[in-house]
């Protein structure tokens, strides 16, 4: 009983269709959930002050859940949200994680399995208030194992490296680790090893004195500093200069540092989280990486799986973009075609190309569904159709990156050449302005020559975007 009571979940249960039955209710019992019972406005706003979730039926629309979190806001309890749907209706689970809820389930599912899972899943009241501005998504199974791993390291002091391909959300992962950790408080300092000159870097981790060299007129607090009692993240940490992996493996095995022209060290209290997209053994067969640098940092090692790997992110991922992109004054909606089309394509730049393709996608769509023709791939070559699962979590949130859109390699004479050219043009010019008259206005064109050109576009995209 007090292992039970440890892992208790109290729970508002909200079902309009029927009641919980006794074996369900002994189901929910086993997986950790503690149903409250609410019969006045009393026990509701009680019940919201107890509550680690709420759990919502939903039956036609989302109109219960806007509803129950404008209860929420206006009691001043922020509660997670679990929506059950029925397993038809995938379009209103991926909504209802749109909307907020945090976790998504077959209303038909009572397994304790699955019920304990998804209270895994929860975020805290404190987090969810402190982080109600960003949103993460971990809905494939693949992910879920991912963040139930991460969260395991994140309760762990250890440094971790974070391995996966470019664009498949690393940065993520690495706010993950943070916010999962009790370093949730302290602050998150992240730098790219690649974007900066060498001659930056050291004095961006490390800061430097006043007078330390010509034009230090003021001291400057690094970045190792400035993640004092956080977490510090370095991304693309294979592209560090040698000789600074020399200086940061001697900062974290002596958890001091010192300022350029200082003499004293800082103690440090930092958790260091690394990420590369290389492989960071053949990096240190060819001299370009420290091996003992290497076994510093990768005391557990975490791999992001591509977006390929993991088919169950993608709607929900398309939900957030179109929220996050799309227009305020109406909700956008995406045809069954091109649903399947977002579903089989490979997705060879991973999420950052399913944002670009959204993005793309909400500049040439004329209404408010998003059709098969309104999908531009950066990579149009045939592909093999990939698995579709239900929606379960929306933890994760996605970088910004720039758009290319490539064409087809092998489609190399003059007339497609001359084609490809005119489309990366067209598509520049209608990314960097704010509606189609401006583009056409750039582009030297009336706004009908360009709805003609898109049009012309969208017939010849359409042979290469069916699935094969």
């Amino acid at each position: 009983m007090t292992a039970h009571t440890e892992t208790s979940h109290p729970a508002l249960w909200l079902d309009p269709k029927s009641a919980v039955g006794a074996t369900e209710r002994e189901q929910l019992a086993a997986a950790g959930l503690q149903l409250l019972p609410v019969a006045t406005l009393d026990d509701l706003k009680q019940g919201l002050a107890k509550a680690r979730l709420i759990v919502i039926r939903l039956m036609g629309d989302i109109s219960l859940l806007e509803e129950v979190k404008k209860l929420t806001q206006a009691f001043g309890h922020p509660v997670p949200i679990l929506c059950r749907v029925e397993r038809s209706r995938l379009e209103l689970g991926v909504e209802a994680m749109r909307r907020g809820a945090y976790h998504v389930l077959p209303d038909d599912d009572w397994t304790s399995a699955c019920w304990s899972n998804a209270l895994n899943l929860a975020p805290s009241k404190s987090t969810l208030a402190k982080k109600s501005s960003r949103t993460f998504i971990f809905v494939d199974p693949a992910s879920q194992h991912l963040l139930e791993l991460a969260k395991r390291v994140a309760q762990t002091q250890v440094s971790a490296l974070v391995v996966g391909p470019t664009g498949a959300g690393k940065e993520v992962l690495a706010r993950v680790l943070h916010d999962a950790s009790p370093r949730c408080n302290g602050p998150f300092v992240a730098m790219n090893c690649a974007a900066l000159p060498e001659n930056l870097i050291e004095d961006l981790l490390f800061g430097h004195e006043k007078g330390a060299f010509t034009g230090a007129l003021k001291e400057h607090r690094g970045l190792f500093e400035q993640a004092h009692g956080g977490t510090i993240f370095l991304d693309e940490i294979a592209e560090m200069p040698y000789h600074l992996q020399t200086k940061l493996l001697r900062v974290l095995q002596e958890r001091k540092i010192t300022r350029l022209g200082a003499h004293a060290p800082i103690d440090l209290d930092v958790r260091l989280v690394a990420a590369t997209n290389k492989d960071l053994r053949e990096a240190i067969d060819n001299r370009e990486f420290r091996e003992d640098l290497y076994f510093r940092i990768s005391a557990f090692k975490l791999r992001v799986p591509a977006l390929r790997e993991r088919p169950g992110d993608i709607l929900p991922l398309v939900a957030q973009f179109l929220s996050t992109y799309g227009p305020a004054d109406r909700k956008m909606q995406v045809a069954p075609a091109a649903v399947d089309l977002l579903l089989q394509y490979p997705w060879p730049g991973n999420v950052r190309e399913l944002e670009n393709v959204v993005q793309r996608a909400l500049v040439l769509c004329m209404g408010d569904t998003i059709t098969e023709g309104d999908l531009m791939f950066d990579d149009w070559r045939p592909h093999t159709p990939a698995q579709q699962t239900e929606p379960a979590a929306m933890i994760a949130a996605p970088s910004q990156a720039a758009s290319t859109v490539v064409m087809d390699g092998e489609s190399n004479d003059l007339s497609s050449a001359v084609k490809s050219s005119e489309f990366q043009t067209i598509m520049a010019a209608l990314q960097t302005t704010s509606n189609r008259s401006e583009a056409a206005k750039k582009l030297g064109i009336s706004p009908r020559s360009l709805r003609y050109k898109m049009a012309q576009i969208r017939e010849r995209s359409a042979p290469e975007l069916v699935a094969g």
